[in-house]
């Protein structure tokens, strides 16, 4: 996608995009409809190549707003920035197995290869550790750890290189129309874990200050995705229009991507959710020896931004 404005505004959001993910769904669909383009915003949009790159773009205020997660947000409050989340979606990632697999619950990843997208400190590697130390399991004792980037492991799977894979939920959508099963989800994680709260696994990312100066915007912008959201999950012409984007060609990945895209749909986001944010970020302080979070003892305030 490259860099954009559109239509004429107030105030000009300027938003880092990585290619390929959901928020470039919603945007193409937002500047589509000319009903959803309000006199409040216009948009220019930055690509980035990866989330990194969306963060180093936001702390050097080359953009305004990407989309990140919560951890990262209260991690750099606590050393003095202002950075705010306000969620986007509660689609997670999955573990997944080929269909005839012996596996059929995390403790029969005992003995066997396991491919982590995300690294060491991805948030479900570390949840699922808890899960499993319920059961007296230490997986980084008891599995074979393969780590990479989630179109490598995607491969590594099919070449039976790896027996399961923990990754993210749309290149785990592309497995299962191909004849792999989930295991478990990030909400099935949480929910063995004690947590029953739908908490949104990412959110938009912006700084306090701009959002303060910018209410009415952002305010608006807010609500015009949501209402994209809508369409891409009511309108089939909606949803057709941004298939190019999807960069799958077989319609039962596409139908697979969409009905987990609309299942992410943030209904509830009050104050159960947001304690139960804070109940995960002591176990992921805990899980990963404070190299996800930092020093913080607890979610730092401010950490998620409050429509008033």
């Amino acid at each position: 996608m490259s860099s954009s404005v559109w239509a004429t505004g107030k105030t000009t959001i300027r938003i880092g995009v990585q290619a390929a993910g959901t928020l470039e769904w919603e945007l193409q669909t937002l500047q589509a409809d000319p009903a959803l383009n309000t006199a409040e915003f216009d948009i220019q949009i930055t690509p980035l190549a990866n989330a990194e790159a969306g963060k180093i773009a936001l702390q050097s205020n080359s953009v305004d707003m990407i989309v990140s997660d919560w951890v990262w947000v209260s991690s750099t409050r606590a050393t003095g920035a202002d950075f705010t989340f306000y969620p986007y979606s509660n689609t997670s990632g999955s573990l997944v197995v080929p269909e005839n697999s012996p596996i059929h619950s995390v403790a029969d990843l005992k003995g066997k290869r396991l491919g982590i997208a995300g690294g060491e400190l991805d948030k479900n590697w570390l949840l699922l550790q808890a899960v499993a130390q319920k059961d007296q399991l230490d997986l980084n004792a008891v599995t074979e750890k393969v780590l990479g980037a989630p179109p490598l492991l995607n491969e590594q799977i099919k070449q039976n290189r790896i027996d399961a894979l923990l990754t993210y939920w749309h290149f785990a959508a592309r497995l299962e129309t191909q004849g792999y099963r989930q295991i478990i989800d990030g909400q099935g994680i949480l929910r063995a874990l004690g947590i029953n709260e739908n908490v949104p696994s990412i959110g938009y990312v912006f700084k306090q200050s701009w959002a303060e100066s910018n209410k009415s915007a952002l305010k608006a912008f807010l609500k015009a995705t949501q209402q994209a959201k809508k369409q891409l999950c009511e309108s089939d012409a909606a949803w057709q229009k941004i298939l190019p984007l999807t960069h799958v060609e077989d319609v039962a990945t596409q139908g697979l991507l969409r009905q987990r895209y609309c299942a992410g749909n943030v209904e509830q986001w009050g104050e159960k959710e947001q304690q139960a944010a804070t109940r995960i970020y002591v176990m992921l302080r805990s899980l990963s020896q404070q190299k996800l979070t930092g020093q913080s003892e607890s979610l730092q305030v401010g950490t998620f931004w409050i429509i008033d």
